[in-house]
């Protein structure tokens, strides 16, 4: 028993983690400046520039190189399923490798197999917000295509700013859905060392968190970011 309340609170600390640090993350993004704000100032401002080129040739190239990205991981999270479903089909194989580790926390096979399966819904998961993200940034594609023109020395139309404000949102889920995606990795990091001992699992899901806050919410790269003004009206923004 005593082993199955322990593997139900590391369980209960690993959602915590990551559903908390999303949802904080989120909210404190209305409150503060982070990467996912930042950014979303700029889509904005791109967009704006939009209005008054004739060629969209490198902004299409530039969002299919956010869309190769986003692919690539996408194939890799294939990859690591398909090798995580054989892994789970030779479990007791891996539970005596593991047995015979000295820092190894005494267990049983099958709670070495819902670790197993954890890290499967772990990536199952990375994966349909990876496919989403790609859908969406095809979807960007389309809109670049709709995007109206507007005259230089006239002010931007109702229609405009409409445009403007819905292209960068659409990309800015986009964002968000491969942000969800690369948080998945990085908890299944944390989830490896589950199956060393439930404490080191306990401070690497810690970990996870304290990396994730200071790089979107204290990094050197969000300042440099954030000091990057558009020299244009920020009215929509």
């Amino acid at each position: 028993m005593t082993s199955e309340l322990v593997f139900i609170g590391c369980f209960l600390w690993f959602v915590l983690c990551w559903i908390g640090y999303t949802t904080f993350a989120r909210n404190q993004a209305k409150k503060t400046h982070c990467i996912a704000s930042v950014l979303h100032r700029h889509r904005i401002t791109w967009m704006k520039r939009l209005l008054y080129r004739d060629h969209l040739i490198a902004d299409t190239a530039l969002l299919a190189s956010l869309e190769r990205q986003v692919s690539f991981f996408a194939s890799t999270t294939i990859l690591i399923l398909a090798a995580l479903l054989t892994l789970l089909g030779t479990s007791e194989k891996l539970y005596q490798t593991l047995a015979d580790l000295p820092t190894y926390y005494s267990t049983n096979l099958h709670e070495t197999q819902a670790k197993l399966v954890l890290m499967i819904a772990i990536f199952i998961y990375a994966f349909f917000t990876f496919t989403w993200s790609m859908r969406q940034y095809a979807f960007c594609s389309v809109l670049m295509g709709a995007f109206p023109r507007a005259n230089a020395n006239e002010p931007i139309s109702k229609e405009h700013q409409q445009h403007v404000i819905s292209v960068a949102k659409i990309v800015d889920h986009a964002g968000h859905s491969y942000n969800y995606g690369l948080r998945s990795y990085y908890f299944s990091m944390a989830t490896l060392a589950w199956f060393i001992h439930p404490i080191l699992f306990l401070l690497a899901s810690s970990l996870v968190v304290m990396i994730l806050y200071k790089r979107e919410f204290h990094s050197n790269t969000l300042k440099v970011m954030h000091t990057i003004n558009d020299p244009d009206d920020n009215s929509l923004s």
